[in-house]
């Protein structure tokens, strides 16, 4: 089996995404949902703009006036509201009992290219599905993090529903990022989603609190991190694997990221990992392997 440049990127986009699990799960213990998401989303666009000049991108591109809306669009639903879910439903589950239902991913992938694009569903993709659904309701149960059934179920629909949306968000823009610069459409989308989270913060009651993350150079440690490794590097090995091997070897590399955020959960946070948690992490990631790898 080879292991090519692609392959190094994709899982190198697994490690370092789940770094910055655990980094935001430390930060979101102090800050709340919205202001962290916002935060996180500001530092990446500074450092998307920052390498701009380097790879000789123009900041305006010559784009469509439809093209132009579906990049706001999929930015309010990609990353303003799905990463808000994201964050969210780390609140309440934890890391590890997060990276069981962050197996949704590709399912949700191929579901929403059957209902957007008119992609065909093989046998295997729905058995891995069927894989995902049952690992993650073998692996959810209350622990010493997650102590209320409430928090549970919530928890998994909020990360369930962020990877639903996040898929519609993507790909309704995966012909611009295929024909233009994955670093200018990125930082494009996480200027918008700021810009949108702004907007929706300054309408709401605490509008103080929306500059939170800002305002606690405390935790900047945890959170600076967390931006730079997340939204920016991150997005930038995942893209980059999908150019230099086949899409299901990549995403296949991409789900190690499951397992990866498990030992760092069991390591830092010390969430225990129980034989149940074992089993549901084990069927999980092979039925998002079999939907990617189809």
């Amino acid at each position: 089996m080879s292991f090519g440049l692609g392959e190094q990127l994709a899982l190198a986009a697994a490690l370092v995404w789940s770094v910055a699990v655990i980094l935001i799960r430390i930060s979101g213990l102090e800050i709340r949902p919205l202001p962290l998401t916002l935060f996180k989303s500001a530092v990446a666009v500074l450092c998307f703009a920052l390498t701009l000049p380097f790879l000789d991108i123009p900041f305006v591109p010559e784009l469509q006036a439809q093209e132009w809306w579906r990049l706001v669009v999929s930015s309010l639903l990609g990353i303003a509201v799905a990463d808000t879910m994201i964050v969210a439903a780390l609140g309440k589950l934890g890391a590890s009992l997060h990276a069981i239902a962050d197996c949704v991913y590709a399912p949700c992938m191929a579901f929403v290219g059957f209902v957007m694009l008119g992609e065909s569903l093989t046998r295997w993709e729905v058995f891995g599905g069927c894989l995902v659904v049952a690992g993650v309701g073998v692996g959810m149960r209350l622990t010493k993090e997650v102590t209320e059934v409430r928090a549970l179920v919530l928890g998994v629909l909020l990360a369930g529903g962020a990877h639903l949306i996040m898929a519609v968000g993507i790909l309704m823009v995966r012909d611009i990022y295929a024909e233009h610069s994955i670093v200018w459409v990125s930082g494009f989308r996480f200027l918008v989603a700021s810009l949108i989270l702004v907007i929706y913060g300054l309408l709401g009651k605490d509008r103080r609190g929306l500059w939170e993350g800002f305002r606690r150079k405390d935790i900047w440690k945890w959170s600076v991190p967390m931006s730079i490794l997340g939204p920016y590097l991150a997005t930038m090995c995942w893209a980059s694997g999908f150019v230099y091997t086949k899409a299901g070897r990549a995403a296949v590399f991409n789900q190690m990221s499951t397992v990866f955020v498990v030992l760092l959960a069991w390591l830092v946070l010390k969430e225990r990992l129980t034989p149940r948690k074992l089993i549901g992490i084990s069927l999980a990631v092979v039925g998002s392997i079999l939907v990617a790898s189809h």
